[in-house]
């Protein structure tokens, strides 16, 4: 679905140039989750902005396969002004895709995934792990076959994130989409991933690649695993924390 190979990324301002990437190289499969953690300031927003061709690499390629990319930002970014309803709708209009028939679809997905009463409320009426629910839905009615994910549940209480990020794991699943999540979140990595990919600090590069393949690739029966705090201090230890 997606590979970067060999990616520089230098950015330019009035102090100079700064290399926020350098010789960075690792793919995300078809229907998988894959995780990026890395140091603060290393450059893990930056790569997101280079797979949603925001930003074009200074050298090297980014190699996307397949059909659009969603956008999941850290925080919500729901209108306040806008019901639920018409909040979802949202991509549908920028995308100039807002017929009947995608409306019906967006519906049906807000209602599969618990979100039916909740259509004609606002956003100030919703607790924050139910507007996660719904910009996670916003996202995916557009159709998007990748989903990248910028620390979307950076903003939320410690217990409302681990509801949340079960939630989106397998709403994510279930709908057999790609994910690409940056996080600084060791054990959220972990839980959520079928790969976690480690960046050294700035300039990035990849330090280590590690499949997760244990406790059935359900978050929670994943941070109960025996091999759960061993990945941890692997991942720890990589990252110099």
């Amino acid at each position: 679905m997606l590979e970067f190979k060999d990616i520089i990324y230098t950015y330019h301002t009035k102090a100079g140039e700064t290399t926020a990437v350098k010789n960075l190289s690792f793919t995300v499969d078809d229907d998988s989750f894959v995780s990026v953690i890395g140091p603060s300031g290393c450059g893990k927003t930056t790569i997101l902005s280079l797979a949603a061709g925001l930003l074009t690499p200074s050298s090297g390629k980014v190699i996307r396969r397949g059909g659009e990319f969603g956008y999941m930002l850290q925080r919500d970014a729901l209108f306040p002004w806008r019901t639920v309803e018409q909040n979802i709708f949202l991509p549908l209009e920028v995308k100039k895709r807002n017929t009947p028939e995608m409306r019906e679809r967006a519906i049906a997905l807000a209602e599969k995934y618990g979100l039916g009463d909740f259509l004609k409320k606002t956003p100030s009426q919703l607790s924050g792990g139910m507007r996660q629910r719904v910009a996670l839905i916003r996202t995916l009615a557009a159709e998007p076959q990748m989903l990248l994910l910028d620390e979307p549940f950076s903003a939320l209480d410690y217990q409302t994130r681990l509801e949340v990020c079960d939630d989106v794991q397998r709403i994510i699943k279930s709908e057999k989409k790609t994910a690409l999540l940056v996080t600084h979140d060791i054990s959220e990595a972990i839980a959520l991933s079928d790969k976690v990919v480690v960046l050294s600090a700035r300039p990035a590069t990849v330090v280590a690649e590690h499949i997760i393949d244990f406790g059935e690739n359900v978050p929670k029966k994943r941070r109960e695993c025996g091999q759960f705090a061993s990945t941890f201090e692997i991942l720890r230890k990589e990252l110099g924390i």
